[in-house]
């Protein structure tokens, strides 16, 4: 049964990987070769087989991913779910917190260490593999020097929240709660890298088994501090940052102990040289995909400042973590396409490259779809998980239809975002994040939700029909419009400018 198994995995990997060279001196016309073998065997092939062929290929990455991101996410659900029953003000702290002060950092950084889907999967994908640890290091360094750049969200969080416009209470509490979250700030720095680095060359069973093996730690270190101990919220906060370290460690134990023999062979001193231009690329992804993760993040904000605020949280906070939790499909398929796209340009083939992407957006619509249904027919009682407040359940009620809609818009925006990723156009895709999300749809949700009085709801729906709406439709355009064959030659000088000679494969 296993040698089956890795039969069948090496014939997954195979247009990907040529097992009998991994020299970069022979990678050039090797890589010719083989794209010339690749490109007349897919031509002689039908529709419906490739589409078989590259659903494998994508979802040998998508699948594990689902799981480990859901697995993940989970664990800031089974959080908030935890303090929602110690009371709405715990609940709304914890949230404030997690959503606000921890999402605006995590979006950054998540953002920067994005740089290494384009980096680590072209660079697979045109088989210098040595490069990959080297990336993986030099990402390291720059996000640990830019979480020192945040702290300071941290530690002054409760004067920045109550400026915001957030009660004295929830402020304060929420001011604590960040405090207590500065080891999960560090832990993005290393563990983001290091995510990128193992998905990037399709090693994403581990990435599934550590977080599913964590998730069930966390749910019960979270009984314990929360209601044995009975930490209360801080207890929460200090689950997390356990929690996620374990996510962490267990990743890098694979890595260190022989799971990457081809793409990590130790720490390297050669991490330090180039670090400015790796500064200026991270920066561009971090400001291409925090500019959607803070968009949703400044939702909550704005509904701070509304008459009966913490109801108003309280809700909109719970439609969040259901669409985030949701999100951690759409954001598996941006990480699948961002991979495929990056190996396909790589390896110089840009047809199959546009492909993957047309196969990916139209699964992930039609999971969107089906979400958007299994919303509108629960309605309320999604909330159930989050609280037994009827005022809290009523007002997710009146909520559901955006969220059912938010859910079926990022089934494609997350997608299109993965081709942005793969193909290297994360400084194009920041202008547009920018003017649609905050020159339109943050203006148009203070329109609807003050001047037109419709409250959260207007504030909500002006931000998608303003924001994410339009911004989707002008990514999908520029994806339609691509030249591939020129992206494919664009990744190869990617690859050649960025790339060092491997000198133990050459001697």
């Amino acid at each position: 049964m296993v040698s089956v198994n890795r039969k069948g995995e090496e014939e997954l990997n195979q247009p990907l990987v040529d097992s009998t060279s991994t020299s970069p001196s022979n990678s050039v016309g090797q890589g010719q070769t083989d794209q010339a073998k690749e490109e007349d065997y897919r031509e002689k092939l039908d529709l419906k087989s490739k589409v078989w062929i590259e659903s494998k290929k994508l979802w040998h990455i998508v699948g594990p991913s689902i799981l480990s991101r859901v697995a993940t996410f989970s664990m800031n659900i089974i959080t908030i779910a935890f303090a929602g029953h110690l009371g709405d003000l715990e609940l709304a702290s914890l949230s404030i917190a997690n959503n606000v002060i921890v999402g605006f950092n995590f979006g950054l950084l998540l953002g920067m260490a994005s740089a290494l889907e384009t980096l680590c999967g072209q660079a697979f994908g045109a088989k210098r593999y040595h490069m990959l640890g080297i990336y993986m290091q030099r990402s390291w360094i720059v996000l640990f020097l830019c979480c020192f750049l945040l702290l300071p969200l941290y530690v002054f969080a409760t004067p920045l929240l109550k400026l915001m416009g957030q009660t004295d209470d929830v402020a304060e509490q929420a001011g604590l709660v960040a405090l207590w979250l500065i080891p999960l700030h560090f832990n993005f720095a290393f563990l983001f890298p290091l995510q990128r680095f193992l998905q990037s060359q399709l090693r994403t069973a581990v990435l599934a088994w550590v977080s599913l093996v964590v998730l069930v730690i966390h749910v019960g270190i979270s009984w314990v501090f929360i209601y044995w101990l009975e930490f209360g919220v801080v207890g929460a906060a200090v689950t997390l940052d356990v929690s996620w370290w374990l996510t962490f460690f267990g990743l890098l134990g694979y890595t260190l102990l022989g799971g990457c023999p081809d793409t990590w062979s130790g720490f390297s001193m050669e991490a330090f040289s180039g670090l400015w231009e790796f500064v200026k690329l991270s920066a561009a992804s971090g400001v291409m995909l925090c500019l959607e993760n803070w968009y949703y993040r400044i939702l909550i904000v704005m509904t701070g400042n509304l008459k009966d605020a913490t109801l108003a949280v309280d809700a909109l906070s719970i439609c969040m973590s259901i669409n985030g939790w949701e999100m951690m499909i759409p954001l598996a398929f941006f990480a699948g396409t961002g991979v495929r796209v990056a190996n396909e340009l790589g390896a110089g083939n840009g047809k199959a490259a546009r492909f993957a992407s047309i196969v990916s957006v139209v699964q992930s619509t039609i999971i969107g779809i089906f979400f958007c249904a299994l919303i509108m027919m629960l309605h309320r009682q999604i909330a159930l998980i989050f609280t037994s407040s009827t005022d809290v359940l009523d007002a997710v009620d009146s909520l559901s239809l955006l969220l059912a809609v938010t859910i079926l818009l990022n089934s494609v925006q997350p997608i299109l975002s993965g081709v942005a990723v793969g193909s290297g156009w994360q400084s194009k895709v920041a202008y547009l994040n920018l003017g649609c999300y905050y020159l339109v749809g943050v203006p148009l949700g203070v329109v609807l939700g003050w001047v037109f009085d419709l409250g959260v709801k207007g504030i909500w729906g002006g931000m998608i029909l303003g924001g994410t709406a339009v911004q989707t439709v002008i990514l999908a355009m520029i994806v339609m419009m691509c030249n591939w064959e020129k992206e494919a030659e664009n990744a190869t000088m990617r690859v050649q400018k960025w790339s060092t000679p491997n000198t133990d494969s050459e001697s």
